[in-house]
Order: C-alpha cells, then sequence, then structure tokens
C-alpha cells in the first residue's frame, strides 16, 4: 500500500471537527447566575458550576464507532465500561470525583441478551468509578439507528480551592504519563478503515498474540484512572489530560506551552500493527490515538517521583517554551 492512510480518509477530520464546535457553541452566550453559575468556559474536558463551597462537574461523551465491532463480535459485556470510562476520565482531568451517572441507549431493535450485557459493563465501570448510576434513557429508533448508539452523562464534584485547570503549569513541570489499556474508545473510524482495508478480520488471531482475536483486542475497555485521584490528594498537581481523540493535540486543551516527550511510554503492539496495515505515519498516529498513554499529569519536579508511583506511571518529559514533541516528531 503506498497510499499513507489518515484519520480524515476514514471520514473524521479533525479540524473540520473544531470548526464545526465552534459553530456549534458560538451562540451559547446565556450565562445563570448565582448558585449553578458556570465556572468555566466550554472547551474544557468538563463543565464546572458553582455550588457554594465546591463545584459540580458535569461531562457527556459516548462509546463511539466502536460499538460496530462489539456488532460484529457480538460482545457488548465492555462497552458499558467504555461509556462510562471516557466521561469519568474527563471528570478526573478537571479534578472532580465522579458521583453519579445516567445513561442514553439508542437501539434499532431489542434483545434481551444485549440489553443484559450493556447493563453488564454499565455496572462494572460505575463500580470502578465508585459512583452510582440513578437513571437513564432507552430510546427504539429504527428508522434512525442502525445496530445501536450508547452514551452517558456524568456527575462529579470538586472543592473550589481544588480544581485543577492547567493555569498553574510552567516551564521546568514534569510530565507523568500513565499507561492506556490499550485503543480505548477513541479513532475507531481509523481502526475499522484500517481493517475493512486489510487482509485481516476481525475474528482472525492477532498475529503477535494467537490466543486472542483481533477483535477481543479492539474491544479491551478503556482505563479508568481512578488512582490520579488519589495523587491529587496526596502531591502538588498543576495540570491533568485525558487523552482521547486526536491525541496529543488534546494538551492544547491544558495549556499553550510545549510539552517535551523525551521519554514516551512504548506503544502497545496493537498500535504497530494498525499503523503498519494502515500505512499510517508516525505523526498521524500521535494525532489520531493515544499511543500507550492515556492519561497525563504535569507537576512540579519535587513531586514527579512520588505521583508515578502512585499512578504506576512513568516520567515521560518536561513542560518547554513551546510545541508538542514525540522525540524528534512535532505534533501539530
Amino acid at each position: 500500500m503506498d497510499k499513507k492512510l489518515t484519520y480524515a480518509d476514514s471520514g473524521v477530520d479533525i479540524h473540520q471537527e473544531e470548526s464545526t464546535i465552534s459553530n456549534l457553541t458560538g451562540g451559547m452566550t446565556y450565562s445563570r447566575e448565582g448558585l449553578g453559575a458556570p465556572i468555566t468556559s466550554i472547551g474544557h474536558y468538563a463543565g464546572l458550576m458553582d455550588f457554594g463551597d465546591f463545584a459540580l462537574a458535569m461531562a457527556t461523551d459516548g462509546v463511539g464507532s466502536k460499538v460496530l465491532i462489539a456488532n460484529e463480535m457480538k460482545k457488548w459485556d465492555t462497552v458499558g465500561i467504555d461509556c462510562i470510562a471516557m466521561n469519568v476520565n474527563d471528570l478526573i482531568a478537571i479534578g472532580a470525583e465522579p458521583v453519579s451517572f445516567v445513561d442514553y441507549l439508542a437501539i434499532e431493535k431489542h434483545s434481551d441478551e444485549f440489553a443484559r450485557q450493556i447493563g453488564e459493563g454499565l455496572a462494572k465501570g460505575a463500580e470502578i468509578s465508585r459512583m452510582s448510576i440513578v437513571g437513564g434513557e432507552t430510546a427504539t429508533l429504527p428508522e434512525i439507528i442502525k445496530g445501536f448508539d450508547l452514551a452517558g452523562t456524568c456527575l462529579g464534584m470538586v472543592d473550589k480551592d481544588a480544581i485543577i485547570t492547567g493555569e498553574k503549569v510552567t516551564e521546568g513541570d514534569v510530565l507523568v504519563g500513565v499507561p492506556s489499556s490499550g485503543v480505548h474508545s477513541n479513532g475507531y473510524t481509523l481502526v475499522r478503515k484500517i481493517i475493512g482495508n486489510s487482509d485481516y478480520s476481525y475474528h482472525d488471531p492477532l498475529p503477535y498474540d494467537s490466543s486472542r482475536t483481533i477483535g477481543e483486542e479492539l474491544l479491551t475497555p478503556t482505563r479508568i484512572y481512578m488512582e490520579v485521584l488519589d495523587a491529587i490528594h496526596k502531591c502538588e498537581v498543576h495540570g491533568l489530560a485525558h487523552i482521547t481523540g486526536s491525541g496529543l493535540l488534546k494538551l492544547r486543551r491544558v495549556s499553550e506551552l510545549g510539552f517535551d516527550f523525551t521519554d514516551p511510554i512504548e506503544p502497545p503492539e496493537i498500535f504497530r500493527f494498525l499503523q503498519k496495515k494502515g500505512n499510517v505515519e508516525e505523526l498521524e498516529m500521535y494525532r489520531t490515538f493515544n499511543m500507550g498513554m492515556g492519561f497525563l499529569l504535569i507537576v512540579p519536579p519535587h513531586e514527579a517521583k512520588n505521583v508515578a508511583e502512585i499512578v504506576n506511571g512513568k516520567i515521560v518529559g518536561r513542560i518547554t517554551e513551546k510545541d508538542i514533541r514525540v522525540k524528534d516528531l512535532i505534533i501539530e
């Protein structure tokens, strides 16, 4: 394959997505005052609202096109974990502790076994997150939905003086990366394009691990980073980032300073397999996938070792003046 495959080629243009978001939110100018007034502007990982001595945090997200692989494999017991993880990790990225969750399941048709497995995953994700599922909505939409879509909204809370938005990040701060469990729940439009154009199917064994199929590996649920809250409570932390869609470009939500990854986490083999089969350039990989680092903490140098131990992560680099770099690669 001579053509270098990109996320945009598969149907997701991250730059056009930014334009859509800008147009969508451009007219959202009204702000409530008093109790419930917004503390942060739209665009961070989670929205914060004033609630007296503390702030309420909200995030909403879904599983995305990973559900299509779940349908192909007829294995739906992990996507509920993904749904909760994508929301909870965004709350953690602003310093908030998850409290409760509501889900939204849109389906083409009913199946008891399918519903049981979806519920099993949601229950497991809520247990890991130490929060309650307090409600939800199931919609049967055969004229709109082909298969199913799963999304949810998470509510969290944080003391006002413990909110972490990145304003304290400074040059010389240390980057502590926390490993991902795999591809998580982002970039699957490109993943499916790669597998669809290859000689493989989701039911084939992994070339590097014949004990698992490609589909099983790709359905590995997103890691939920509750241990990051432990680090926040015990150490000084200046910034947090949940590495999701658009990869390291997400770091611009935290700071406009530079991120120099001199010793990045080694990407799991699934990323190199996808890169090779899709003929995807290294730059495109790092601005599409988490590449083995699902969460990042930005801390002062004296806290780096302790934080790395608490989250079972590693020191991967430092904050610099400009650019996002992975060794000699500039992510832009």
